[in-house]
């Protein structure tokens, strides 16, 4: 039967439930603009030129209970195995209090970056203890708050130490006992930066060739643990800085590699209860000396005081360095993977230091017992100590493929070094009667039977010799022993999540951010086992499942860009960036090209592009744009023919920054490509094109995709995220390969992600949103994200100026608000109304991007009406309590909007000496007296916190010295 037949078809359709105003609303919101349909207003707005000529060739809609009932069946197709192949990814027990309450809660996923720290104070905190989880652990003096994966973080540390060392050398040695993904995409990370990697045994590298860092594995990719003492002496001695790629959990009972000699520690955190996914995501470490603080990349949450004198967290130092030194930061990195550091921090906040070193010991316990009965069938094993991973060496009568025959009989995966050498790495799942089975495979494969139990070859220690013990003291701090019983654990999430605004609570209208609905529906899928629990490097016969969904997104996603072909590989939106670039070069290069270095980038483009383009060993030439925020084309093309001869890519955004359709994007693109060139368009803005125009159809060549905001995977508190690129036929062949997954072209540039699709869990939030969306409610989610943008845009241009409009005097799906006049006429910084908004309940806009003294509004399609008007009822209000200091009636200095965000604990103070009610203070509107949002901390000084760096857990009492 089929259910799209007039009367049979399910109710429960998702395209009503994703879009925030119902048909009245929209006739209504239609009127205020001053256009009569929907299709009148995307007329006016997109160029005639570019708008699609017939619908996207999709499925039609599914309900969310099909949509469901559909990917469990795909879903079935995934076989789940248990695998013991380690390298970097490791089964966990995800604690179902932190599930539940936090992978599974849209208080915490559905948060924005922590920007507007006073209320995000509560994730902060939780990221401050992430912090204080790695600083501890690494024994090093400083930490950010994550990275994208293992393999990225080691690429980062390698720029980094390229970067401080600013010398001759321009080689990086790599221990060949490192796992070979990490390997891999250092080679790929290394090539435009004209760095060269030498690979080998650290034991027979002897320095006289000159390197400005050293890369090891600890414990190695084979499960052996070295010492590197000398090797870290040696390096030293030379002027390079040593990397430690190191085992999170392994550091419970390991010496850590600050003790040992490293400068630098890399990472990831996914064995504290975060599930493999297929790859991702998963929070990655990075931590260093003190020293180099300043270099760090990424993300670095530090201490505080607010205008009380109270204790109070922030993001530090180089938050948003892109944005501010361009084509000088040192990585395009903005992003961290915020919800898994927060599963991994409180992973450690439920079981502590002994807990943690408990899970430790009983993984070192069953490897060394699976050892002992190894050896007993007459097995050779690695000589040196290990952790977790046991190293198998074959003799001529142990037969390897009756080996694998067992194993894939009892559904087991080991990994395969070599055709006489096998690794089996357990973990914190790993049972009795796993050690049983793999006893019993390997008994099979050299023609033997086990003779006795199990636990007979349990050893008398499993302490490490005195060398590799860990003699330091780590998670001393009151958080990581106070919240041991499950009550307790849940009071202290939901503790933090009350001091966190998300979209649980009110709209996030963000420009160039997109905060739209992550539907419950499509987020189920995250935490079925068949997605959750298997490792990325499983044969392609256990991920079929995975295949099948991972081919129709690719193919969808193809449709509705209009380009050739897609990789899913960049887990983030700076990484499709760093990606779309990698393919340009690797075609340039194909052609006889690769000496074309130049990258024009316009004046307005985001802070990441220039950072991207350097990272992709380009040169960047600023592009003006004009009076209207477009794209100055006699600059352009003045600047395209004099680098005629050098011109790799133009990086633009469309629409763009500015939130408007330039009319000219289709000579834009003709201009480069004249001039030999190619187009790269950063897709952060997708959610004014989807159904209405497609890049592959007016010129680009690559693009990248949000997946995490125009294709509903949450921003999860500032991470994860996808950033996938799209590409016309001639750059297919570029796209990024991996050497464990069938994945990208034949020319391919190696990969850029640990994992061969990224972060592979989270595609199904994606893959469900197309589906139920379908193409009418895609072109329907398009036309609503213009409407409410257009609406918020007219209610509130006779109070605030708005910068920039397209020809018709409308904008696409987010605006910019001018409140530079403000400064000289009341003294009010952006800042001020960001801060006011907060007693309003509202996250602030995005605040002095891409101009200064400006605020930028995206609603998005998911905001009702009245949501809308709530939102511009606040601004109008704030409006007034300018117009009162510009009026005289209140003072220039000491104001409800300077002194905004008002905490409960100063509406509640005895005194009130300020000179305005506490009512307007804390009640500015009524809704607030219905449902208010108390930012937990006043207005922070950011100042103090980067001069006075604290980027960890001391007792809280010291904040106050």
């Amino acid at each position: 039967m089929n259910n799209t037949d007039r009367g049979f078809a399910y109710t429960d359709s998702f395209i009503n439930r994703h879009l925030g105003p119902d048909e009245q609303e929209t006739q209504e919101m239609l009127k205020e603009i001053g256009v009569s349909s929907l299709r009148e207003l995307v007329n006016a707005i997109i160029p005639a030129s570019i708008l699609l000529k017939k619908p996207l060739q999709l499925e039609p809609a599914q309900s969310e209970h099909e949509m469901i009932a559909g990917l469990r069946k795909i879903a079935a197709q995934n076989q789940i195995f248990r695998s013991f192949i380690g390298m970097g990814y490791s089964d966990t027990i995800v604690p179902p209090v932190i599930q539940r309450n936090i992978l599974e809660n849209p208080g915490w996923y559905t948060q924005y970056t922590p920007y507007q720290a006073e209320i995000a104070q509560g994730r902060l905190e939780a990221l401050l203890n992430f912090q204080t989880l790695v600083k501890d652990l690494t024994a090093l003096e400083i930490t950010n708050a994550s990275l994208l994966d293992e393999g990225t973080a080691a690429a980062e540390a390698m720029t980094m130490a390229w970067h401080l060392k600013n010398k001759p050398a321009s080689a990086f040695f790599v221990s060949a006992h490192c796992h070979p993904q990490t390997i891999e995409v250092l080679k790929t990370r290394a090539k435009p930066l004209g760095i060269k990697i030498h690979v080998a045994d650290p034991a027979q590298f002897d320095f006289k060739s000159a390197v400005f860092g050293v890369l090891v594995q600890y414990p190695a990719t084979d499960g052996a643990i070295y010492d590197y003492r000398a090797l870290a002496e040696q390096a030293h001695q030379a002027d390079a800085l040593v990397i430690a790629a190191a085992d999170i959990l392994a550091l419970t009972l390991l010496t850590p590699p600050g003790e040992w000699g490293a400068d630098i520690a890399v990472g990831s955190t996914q064995r504290l209860g975060v599930p493999m996914g297929f790859g991702g995501p998963h929070a990655a470490y990075f931590a260093t000396r003190d020293a180099f603080k300043r270099n760090l990349p990424g993300r670095i949450v530090g201490v505080s005081k607010d205008v009380d004198g109270k204790p109070a967290i922030r993001l530090a130092l180089q938050t948003r360095e892109q944005h501010i030194r361009r084509d000088k930061a040192t990585s395009n990195i903005c992003t961290a993977q915020v919800l898994l550091a927060v599963m991994a921090s409180m992973y450690a906040v439920y079981h502590g230091a002994e807990g943690l070193r408990k899970i430790a010991g009983r993984i070192r316990l069953m490897a060394l017992t699976l050892a002992k009965g190894l050896e007993s069938l007459g097995y050779a094993l690695g000589s040196e100590p290990f952790f977790d991973t046991v190293r198998i060496n074959l003799n001529s009568t142990q037969k390897l493929d009756v080996i694998l025959a067992q194993a894939e009989s009892l559904r087991i995966n080991l990994r395969v070094l070599d055709p006489k050498t096998i690794t089996v790495s357990l973990d914190e799942v790993t049972s009795l009667k796993d050690l049983e089975d793999l006893l019993a495979i390997f008994a099979k494969g050299a023609g033997k039977s086990l003779s006795a139990p199990v636990e007979s070859f349990k050893p008398k220690s499993t302490d490490f010799s005195v060398e590799f013990s860990r003699k330091s003291k780590f998670l001393t701090h009151p958080v990581f022993n106070t919240h041991r019983s499950e009550t307790q654990m849940l009071r202290y999430i939901f503790k933090l999540q009350s001091r966190d605004l998300s979209l649980a609570f009110s709209m996030i209208p963000l420009g160039s951010c997109t905060m739209k609905l992550n539907a419950t529906s499509e987020m189920l899928p995250v935490t079925w086992p068949e997605f959750g629990k298997l490792h990325p490097f499983v044969p392609a016969t256990q991920s079929q499942g995975y295949k099948v969904m991972l081919t129709q997104l690719e193919k969808w996603l193809t449709e509705i860009t209009g380009f050739a072909a897609v990789s899913l590989q960049p887990n983030a939106g700076s990484q499709g960036e760093y990606t779309g670039l990698l393919v340009i070069r690797q075609y340039q290069e194909s052609i006889g090209q690769g000496h074309r270095d130049i990258c024009l980038i316009p004046q307005s483009a985001h802070g990441t592009n220039p950072a991207s383009a350097v990272m992709a060993g380009m040169k960047v030439v600023v592009v003006q744009t004009d009076a209207m925020g477009n794209v100055d084309l006699a600059d352009l093309r003045e600047k395209a023919q004099a680098h005629k001869a050098d011109l790799a890519a133009i990086m633009i955004t469309y629409p763009s920054t500015h939130g408007v359709f330039e009319e000219g994007i289709t000579e834009i693109c003709e201009i480069v490509h004249q001039n030999g060139g190619q187009v790269y368009m950063d897709g952060a803005n997708m959610n004014a094109q989807i159904a209405l125009c497609r890049p592959g159809d007016f010129g680009p060549d690559v693009c990248h995709l949000n997946l995490h905001k125009t294709f509903c995977i949450p921003h999860g508190g500032g991470g994860p995220g996808m950033g996938p690129i799209g590409v016309q036929a001639h750059l297919a062949p570029f796209l990024p390969t991996h050497p464990f997954g069938k994945t990208g072209g034949a020319q391919g540039s190696g990969p850029v992600a640990s994992a061969p699709w990224g972060s592979a869990s989270i595609l199904p939030i994606s893959w469900a949103y197309i589906a139920m969306m379908g193409p009418e409610g895609l072109e329907r989610a398009t036309q609503v994200a213009m409407l409410n943008a257009n609406y918020i845009a007219k209610k509130l241009s006779t109070h605030y100026p708005v910068l920039y409009k397209g020809k018709q005097g409308l904008i696409a799906h987010e605006c910019i608000f001018d409140f530079r006049p403000l400064k000289a006429s009341a003294g009010i910084e952006v800042e001020d109304v960001a801060k006011r908004l907060m007693d309003y309940g509202f996250h602030a806009p995005t605040v002095s991007f891409p101009v200064a003294g400006t605020i930028m509004v995206e609603p998005t399609e998911s905001e009702s009406k009245e949501e809308l008007d709530r939102f511009c009822e606040a601004m109008i209000l704030i409006r007034e309590e300018i117009r009162e200091i510009e009026q005289g009636k209140a003072d220039r200095e000491n104001n409800v909007l300077k002194n905004a965000p008002h905490t409960a604990e100063q509406i509640a103070k005895t005194e009130w000496n300020r000179p305005y009610p506490r009512e307007m203070a804390a009640y500015p509107a009524k809704w607030t007296r219905e449902n208010k949002f108390w930012p937990a901390v006043g207005r922070i000084n950011n100042v103090l916190g980067d001069r006075n760096l604290i980027c960890s857990c001391p007792p809280i009492e010291d904040y106050a010295d």
